[in-house]
């Protein structure tokens, strides 16, 4: 018999669920958003693929959460949903 307790650190009862988007066809003409959550070397992947972009000629904008231990603030979040086609965000651990 099994005595594991589960535990969701969310505390919802019914998570939202979304559909994934369809992925672009391709990435001529968007802009793509980078977002550095602060967690440590998450920066060194970004600007990786930030040079990987440029080369292609995608034009790339940086974001930075302000703590990884928090979600992004609201403001962040419309200024990129505002700004940007897609977005990268840069886990690191």
């Amino acid at each position: 018999m099994n005595d594991s307790i589960l535990l969701d650190p969310t505390a919802e009862l019914a998570p939202a669920q979304r559909e994934r988007l369809a992925r672009p066809e391709s990435l001529e003409g968007k802009v793509v958003g980078l977002l550095d959550i602060s967690k440590p070397r998450g920066n060194v992947f970004l600007d990786r693929i930030e040079e990987q972009l440029s080369a292609m000629g995608i034009e790339v904008k940086r974001y930075a959460k302000p703590t990884f231990t928090r979600i992004a603030p609201t403001e962040l979040k419309q200024q990129m949903a505002a700004e940007v086609d897609l977005l990268v965000e840069g886990l690191a651990d």
